[in-house]
C-alpha cells in the first residue's frame, strides 16, 4: 500500500513540475544548460586534476624540478574548467530561483483573483484561515522542488559524462564504481517512501495551524472577552504540537536516510581505490587514471543529493499544489454581461419571485418587492427572516437560485463586470476599515478630491469629529480603525459609500451604534442631498422605522405586509409585536414594579 502510495505521488509531483516547466519554458532551459555546463565540468575537474597527476606532478617529481610550461598549462586549465564551473553554478541557481518565485508569484496571483470572482456564497463555505494558507504557505510549498530541479536535470548529464569518462580511463575501474549508483537508487526510493506520508502530513498541519490563527486572532475580542484566552491557547498549542511532531518525524528520516546517502559515493571512492591499487601496480592504469576515477567519485557525492532533494520535496509540492487548484478550480465563479445600469437619477429596484438557501437551509421563498426610485424603504422583520440576505442579493454579492433583481429594469446578471458596484453600495453593519488615514477610507483609489471627501462626510454626519482628529483627513485610524468608536467607524462607512454617489443606497443596520438624533440627520440629508439616492435601510429601531417612506416587513423568507409604518402597526400583527416588543416589555415591568411596592405597602 505505502509504494502505490509513493508511485502516486511520484505521479503526481512529476506532473507539478510538468505544469511549471510548461509555464517557464525559456527559463527553465537556461537552468537546465547552466546545470549541464556545470556536470560537464565536475567531470571536466576530475579529467583536469588526472592529466595534471600524469603530466605535471609525476614527472615533476622525477625530474627533481617543475616544468614551467606544463604548470602553467595545468593551472589554465584547472582555472579554465573551475571558471565555467562556477559559471553553471550562478545561472543555475539564478535561473532556478527566478522559475520558482515567478511559479509561486504566479499562484497567488492566480488564487487571489480567482478569490474576488468567486461569488460570496463560496467564502461562507471556506474559513479565512485555509483561505490565506492556499495564498501563502500552499503556493510556496507547490513549487518548493522548483530549486533543486534544473541541478537534478543536470546530475543526470552529469552522470552520462562520468560514466562515458570512467568507461574510457579504465572499464574496471567503471564497473566497480557503478555498483554503487544501484544502491543509491534503491536507498533513494525507500527514503521517499518513508518520508512522503509524513511531509504530507506536515503540510496539511501548516494549514490548519494557519486557520487556527487566524479564526484566534480575528476574534481577539470575543476570546478576550469571554476569557477564552486560556481555552484558545491550548487549541493553538495541540495543533501546533502536532505539526511539531511532524516535523520531527521528517528530520527523523531525513536524518536517518541523508548520511546513508553522503556514505555512498564514499564507499564508492574506497572501492575504486582498493581494485585500483592493484591494477595500478600491475601496470593496468597509470596513476593519473587512477586518481581522476577516484576524484571523480568524491565530486559525484553532492550533486547526487540533488535527485533526492526533489523527491523529498514532492509530496509537499503535491499537498500543496492539490489545495491551490482546488481554489483555481472551484465552480460558482459570476457571469457577467455587457448591459449597463442608466443613470444618474435615482434608481428603482425590483424583485421577481426571488429564492435563495444556504445549502439545503432555505432563506428566501418567491420574494416580489418593487421600490420606486428616490424612496426611501424600512425593511423590517424579525431575525433570520432573511433581510441581510435580501440586500446582498441587491448588490449581487449573491446571486439568487431563482428569480431576478433589477434595476431600473435591467437583470443585475446582466450588467458588465464593476457595473452594479458604480451604482449600487451597500453599508453593513459589521464596519470595516482599513489601517491607514481617513481619506484613504474613504476613497479607496477613488479619485476624489477633499472638497468631495467632507461633502460625504458632512452628509454622513461625521465631518465634526474627523476636524477634530489630530491629522484631520490625514489621520490613521489604525487595524480595523481601533482608535474610533462604533459610531465613527459606521459614519465613516458612510461618508465611504456616499462620496461614490450611489443610485441605490443600501444600509443593512448601518446606523445601529449612532445615536438616533444623528441618525435622523443623516437620512434626512440623504433625501436633501444634491443627488438623492433610493435608500433602502434593514432596520430594528422604532426611531429609524419611522424616518422611512414605506415599512416592508419579512418573516419566514417572504413579504408578508407592505406600507407605512401607522398602517401596518394597525394591520400586521407580526409587525405590530415585533415593533412594540421593547414598549411592551417596558410597560410590563413598570406595570410589575407597581405590584410589588402596593404588596409592600400592604
Amino acid at each position: 500500500m505505502a509504494s502505490k502510495v509513493t508511485s502516486a505521488v511520484m505521479r503526481q509531483g512529476l506532473r507539478v513540475l510538468g505544469v511549471a516547466v510548461r509555464a517557464e519554458k525559456a527559463v527553465f532551459a537556461v537552468a537546465v544548460l547552466s546545470s549541464a555546463l556545470y556536470g560537464v565540468m565536475t567531470v571536466a575537474s576530475a579529467w583536469a586534476l588526472g592529466w595534471a597527476t600524469e603530466n605535471l606532478v609525476l614527472p615533476s617529481f622525477a625530474a627533481g624540478e617543475v616544468a614551467t610550461g606544463t604548470s602553467v598549462t595545468a593551472a589554465l586549465l584547472i582555472l579554465g574548467v573551475a571558471l565555467l564551473k562556477a559559471l553553471g553554478v550562478a545561472g543555475r541557481r539564478y535561473y532556478a530561483g527566478v522559475m520558482q518565485y515567478r511559479m509561486q508569484a504566479s499562484s497567488r496571483r492566480a488564487v487571489t483573483r480567482q478569490y474576488l470572482r468567486l461569488p460570496l456564497a463560496w467564502h461562507h463555505r471556506h474559513p479565512t484561515g485555509q483561505l490565506l494558507s492556499n495564498a501563502s504557505a500552499d503556493a510556496e510549498a507547490a513549487w518548493a522542488p522548483l530549486a533543486p530541479l534544473p541541478m537534478a536535470v543536470g546530475v543526470v548529464v552529469m552522470l552520462v559524462t562520468a560514466a562515458v569518462a570512467m568507461m574510457l580511463a579504465d572499464p574496471v575501474l567503471a564497473l566497480v564504481g557503478f555498483l554503487i549508483f544501484p544502491a543509491i537508487a534503491v536507498l533513494n526510493f525507500v527514503y521517499q517512501r518513508r518520508l512522503s506520508p509524513l511531509a504530507t502530513r506536515a503540510q496539511q498541519l501548516r494549514a490548519e495551524v494557519s486557520e487556527i490563527a487566524h479564526e484566534s486572532f480575528d476574534g481577539a475580542l470575543v476570546v478576550k472577552t469571554l476569557g477564552r484566552e486560556d481555552e484558545e491557547t491550548t487549541r493553538f498549542r495541540v495543533r501546533a504540537e502536532e505539526l511539531r511532531d511532524a516535523n520531527i518525524a521528517v528530520g527523523r528520516v531525513r536524518g536517518l536516510f541523508d548520511p546513508m546517502l553522503e556514505a555512498l559515493p564514499t564507499l564508492g571512492v574506497l572501492a575504486v581505490l582498493l581494485v585500483g591499487a592493484g591494477r595500478l601496480e600491475s601496470g593496468a592504469i597509470s596513476p593519473g587514471v587512477l586518481v581522476q576515477v577516484a576524484y571523480l567519485f568524491t565530486l559525484l557525492a553532492f550533486p547526487i543529493r540533488a535527485l533526492g532533494w526533489v523527491l523529498a520535496e514532492l509530496p509537499r509540492a503535491v499537498v500543496g499544489y492539490e489545495r491551490v487548484r482546488a481554489v483555481l478550480e472551484a465552480t460558482g465563479s459570476m457571469e457577467y454581461g455587457a448591459a449597463a445600469l442608466p443613470g444618474p437619477a435615482p434608481a428603482r429596484l425590483e424583485v421577481r419571485g426571488l429564492d435563495y438557501a444556504y445549502g439545503d437551509s432555505p432563506v428566501l421563498h418567491g420574494v416580489d418587492l418593487e421600490i420606486e426610485a428616490g424612496r426611501t424603504v424600512a425593511l423590517v422583520g424579525p431575525t433570520g427572516s432573511g433581510k441581510s440576505t435580501l440586500t446582498q442579493t441587491f448588490v449581487r454579492l449573491v446571486d439568487p437560485a431563482a428569480g431576478a433583481v433589477l434595476v431600473d429594469g435591467v437583470d443585475l446578471r446582466e450588467v458588465a463586470r464593476g457595473g452594479v458596484s458604480e451604482a449600487v453600495t451597500l453599508v453593513p453593519q459589521q464596519t470595516f476599515l482599513f489601517d491607514d488615514t481617513v481619506r484613504g477610507n474613504i476613497t479607496l483609489g477613488l479619485a476624489a478630491g477633499d472638497d468631495e471627501v467632507w461633502a460625504a462626510l458632512r452628509l454622513a454626519q461625521a465631518d465634526g469629529f474627523v476636524s477634530a482628529l489630530p491629522g484631520g483627513l490625514d489621520t490613521k485610524v489604525g487595524e480595523r480603525g481601533t482608535t474610533l468608536s462604533g459610531g465613527q467607524r459606521q459614519r465613516l462607512a458612510l461618508a465611504r459609500a456616499l462620496v461614490r454617489r450611489p443610485r441605490l443606497l443600501i444600509l443593512d443596520d448601518a446606523t445601529s451604534s449612532v445615536d438616533p438624533q444623528v441618525e435622523a440627520r443623516i437620512l434626512g440629508g440623504l433625501r436633501e442631498a444634491s443627488q438623492a439616492s433610493t435608500v433602502v435601510v434593514v432596520a430594528y429601531r422604532m426611531a429609524t422605522i419611522a424616518l422611512a417612506d414605506e415599512v416592508v416587513y419579512l418573516e419566514h423568507g417572504k413579504v408578508v405586509d407592505r406600507g407605512p409604518h401607522e398602517k401596518l402597526l394597525v394591520g400586521c400583527e407580526g409587525y405590530r409585536n415585533l415593533v412594540t416588543a421593547y414598549e411592551r416589555e417596558e410597560a410590563e415591568r413598570e406595570a410589575l414594579g407597581a405590584e410589588e411596592e402596593e404588596e409592600v405597602s400592604a
